[in-house]
C-alpha cells in the first residue's frame, strides 16, 4: 500500500508541475530559434527604415510631379495665348497684303488719267 500511495503522490507531485509549468509558461527557446528569431527581428526594423525611407521618397516624388503638372498647365496656357497672338498677327499680315496688292493697282489707275496726253497747241498761225 505504500507503494500506492507513493506512486499517486509522485502522480500528483508531477501533475502540480506540469499544471504550473503550463500556467506560468516555458521561457526555453533552442538557440536555433533564438537566433532565428532575432534575425526575423532585425529584417523587420531594417524593412520598417526602408519603407519609411521609400514613403518619404513617394510623397517627394509625388510633389514634383505635382510641381511639374503645373508647369506643364502654365506652358500650356502661355502656348495657347501665344498661338492667338500668331494667329491674330498673320491675319493682320494677310490684310496688310491685300491692302498692298490693291493700293498699287489704284494709283496706277489714278495716275493714269492725270498723265493723259496734253491739249496739243494749234499750229502757229501763219503770217502773211
Amino acid at each position: 500500500m505504500m507503494g500506492i500511495r507513493r506512486a499517486k503522490a509522485v502522480c500528483g507531485l508531477l501533475s502540480v508541475i506540469g499544471l504550473s509549468v503550463m500556467v506560468s509558461g516555458c521561457d526555453y527557446w533552442p538557440p536555433a530559434l533564438q537566433a532565428q528569431i532575432e534575425q526575423l527581428r532585425s529584417e523587420v526594423q531594417t524593412l520598417t527604415v526602408e519603407k519609411g525611407q521609400l514613403q518619404s521618397q513617394i510623397s517627394e516624388l509625388a510633389k514634383g510631379k505635382q510641381d511639374l503638372q503645373t508647369q506643364v498647365d502654365e506652358l500650356n496656357r502661355v502656348n495657347r495665348e501665344k498661338t492667338t497672338a500668331i494667329a491674330a498677327l498673320q491675319s493682320q499680315i494677310d490684310a496688310m497684303r491685300a491692302k498692298m496688292t490693291k493700293a498699287p493697282a489704284a494709283k496706277t489707275a489714278a495716275k493714269a488719267p492725270a498723265k493723259a496726253p496734253a491739249k496739243k497747241k494749234a499750229p502757229p498761225a501763219k503770217k502773211r
